[in-house]
């Protein structure tokens, strides 16, 4: 039996944060899986949320950074737990988006024995370009360059006719959301306009915490809704892939999953900066509040703009004719 003398490298991506967050990371690891040829790259990072770099054909496997083996990586010298030192010594090259301003994570890896460590920042900046730009930026010194900074999960089915619209009303930060009664006051406007499309309702924890899933689906305005509640991230994706539909939302995760899933989405930007967090994806259409408030911002101002972007995306629905 002949021994390859050159196995494949192993790469270790290790991303925390949000689903945001890990989306717009997304093309940092497929300019790290397209530059060094033949590597394994795996993803730690929290459960739930990581397992979208596998459905996105940039990882080939992950593990779970919430696991309680991983905390002696975030103290000082601690002991390690033996499998985790041994996967970790099997890595030619760590990338590392980890908050860690005291250095115990990078200092448990050398120790460990990973190779070489690349550290990227945790967070991006206004004014410095696109999220993931920014967050690839420090793989220029392996003489990666990215190019496209649009994270691709699921490529879009091209011509399918759009017929149903996808509404997330949500986000993880109440200043970056419009009030669901402005969004059903919308839906009531489109309903009249185009009263053959079917919507469908994302929601998650964070709208059942705050009230917004019942005060979105109770006497909907529209003849029919369908309610996607609390969904695997994974699954969610899948969904958004495979439905012929246009997205409506904020600045948020989900709006960046939709994106990244091929849907031509319309979001709403009120205090956070576009041109650092809106999806690098075509067809995604942003409307910026620059106000002080998306309090202020009134319904009829969205739908005059909504409205044609609408048509036009839905302009082979037999009720758009």
């Amino acid at each position: 039996m002949s021994v390859n003398p050159h196995p494949s490298p192993k790469v270790l991506v290790i991303r925390g944060g949000a689903i945001g967050d890990f989306i717009v990371t997304l093309p940092s690891m497929r300019l790290l899986k397209e530059s060094i040829p033949g590597a394994r790259l795996e993803v730690l990072g929290y459960s739930g949320i990581c397992e979208l770099a596998v459905a996105a054909g940039v990882a080939d496997a992950t593990w779970s950074l919430d696991h309680r083996s991983m905390a002696t990586l975030f103290a000082p010298g601690a002991p390690v737990d033996a499998a985790v030192e041994e996967r970790l010594k099997a890595y030619s090259l760590a990338v590392s988006f980890l908050y860690d301003p005291d250095g115990h994570f990078r200092g448990n890896l050398e120790r460990l024995g990973v190779k070489t460590l690349i550290e990227c920042p945790h967070r991006v900046v206004d004014g410095a370009g696109p999220a993931p730009s920014q967050l690839a930026r420090p793989l220029e010194r392996l003489a990666m360059f990215l190019e496209d900074p649009a994270p691709i999960i699921h490529s879009r089915s091209q011509d399918r006719a759009l017929r149903s619209v996808i509404l997330h009303p949500g986000s993880g930060s109440l200043s970056k959301n419009w009030a669901v009664s402005n969004w059903r006051a919308v839906a009531a406007m489109a309903g009249a306009s185009f009263p053959e499309v079917r919507w469908i309702l994302v929601t998650g924890e964070a709208e059942a915490e705050r009230g917004q899933t019942d005060e979105a689906t109770v006497d909907w305005p529209t003849a029919e809704l369908e309610h996607w509640e609390s969904l695997p991230l994974v699954e969610l994706a899948d969904r958004l892939a495979k439905t012929d539909a246009v997205f409506l939302g904020h600045d948020s995760g989900i709006s960046h999953l939709a994106a990244a899933c091929g849907r031509p989405c319309f979001l709403l930007f009120g205090p956070t900066d576009p041109t650092v967090w809106a999806p690098a994806n075509s067809g995604v259409e942003v409307f910026h509040h620059t106000g002080s408030s998306l309090a202020e911002l009134r319904v009829e101002r969205v739908w005059e703009r909504l409205k044609p972007w609408m048509a036009g995306l839905l302009k082979d629905h037999p009720s758009c004719l």
